[in-house]
């Protein structure tokens, strides 16, 4: 009988150790959910989250990610996350619907370059809109990402405001946006994106503004020939989890998530950077000409429209991120 017993024991450890750790069930399973394509380095930098957490977590927690918009759109994902039927997301300045702070992500002229948005989004002012955040919305960063700037692609040269007069400009549906480029002295035009390409081919428009990547993606440069390096909004989003879903977990594991997002916000800043001076060499390798702005006129011609779309207390931020030097 002893004997058997033994020979049990020792068949048990031998499969144990054959079967390998993911083999278990984990005992916290996280949906992330984001808008970006298997190609974009916010889905990798999930990907690699995903990977830090279990390995942090010894297999603990297990996190599914989901590209392209497949759980829903950006504010399906945080209403979903309220609700508890999505847990994380990748969000910005559309926050502001709920917590207004979160409206200083993504405001003209409020970051001057990317040094000024590290240390804004990664000091004081950041933990400040991360608080409002956790507060009002029940989500809770876990590291940010940098966006790409916003420039202007034309088929003229650009140099400074007074270049703009009577350019008939496609902008987002956004009247902070629509705002700035009126004092600027364009003519700005609400429009689809998907109306875009097509508005430039027929000279419908005269140019429109967005990120290289963007540019790039949607072929802009075939009826575009300058890109005007205005960087007229440098931004930043959040990689959030439910604030619910953080708290139910114990405190070692929301160590390992609170460390794995601040390694997969240090990743995807290396990928962000390679994408970024990827993306300028590509554009002009297509032929593109980039041209350099006189960036202080710019700001000090839209700074009393971006004002005037703020309430007293996001124009109080907006001075103080001007301070941050």
């Amino acid at each position: 009988m002893r004997k058997s017993l033994l020979h049990v024991f020792a068949l048990c450890t031998i499969v144990s150790l054959l079967i390998p750790a993911a083999a278990f069930a984990a005992e916290y399973t996280l949906k992330f959910g984001h808008l970006a394509n298997e190609e974009n380095v916010w889905h990798k930098a999930a990907l690699k989250f995903a990977e830090l957490v279990a390995e942090k977590s010894a297999g603990r927690i297990e996190v599914k990610v989901y590209p392209n918009e497949q759980l829903g759109k950006e504010l399906d994902l945080i209403n979903g996350i309220q609700m508890g039927t999505v847990d994380m997301t990748i969000t910005g300045e559309s926050m502001q619907n709920w917590a207004p702070k979160a409206a200083l992500m993504g405001t003209p002229y409020a970051i001057r370059d990317m040094d000024h948005l590290n240390k804004v989004a990664g000091g004081d002012i950041g933990k400040e809109i991360e608080a409002d955040v956790i507060e009002k919305i029940g989500l809770r960063p876990i590291g940010w990402f940098g966006r790409g700037p916003r420039n202007l692609t034309s088929n003229r040269a650009i140099k400074s405001p007074d270049d703009l007069q009577g350019m008939i400009l496609r902008v987002p549906n956004v009247p902070i946006f629509v705002a700035t480029w009126e004092a600027l002295g364009a003519k700005p035009t609400p429009m689809a994106f998907s109306e875009v390409f097509t508005s430039l081919q027929q000279g419908t428009i005269d140019g429109q503004e967005n990120p290289f990547a963007l540019i790039k993606s949607a072929n802009f440069y075939e009826v575009q020939k300058y890109c005007n390096l205005t960087e007229h909004v440098i931004s930043w989003i959040y990689v959030v989890i439910g604030e619910n879903k953080f708290s139910s977990m114990p405190a070692d594991l929301q160590k390992a998530i609170l460390d794995a997002g601040k390694e997969m916000q240090e990743y995807e800043h290396q990928l962000f950077r390679e994408a970024e001076k990827s993306l300028a060499q590509e554009l002009q390798d297509l032929g593109m000409t980039f041209v350099q702005v006189d960036k202080d006129a710019f700001q000090k011609k839209a700074t009393e429209a971006v004002l005037n779309n703020l309430d007293d207390e996001q124009k109080d931020l907006y001075m103080r991120i001007q301070d941050v030097k």
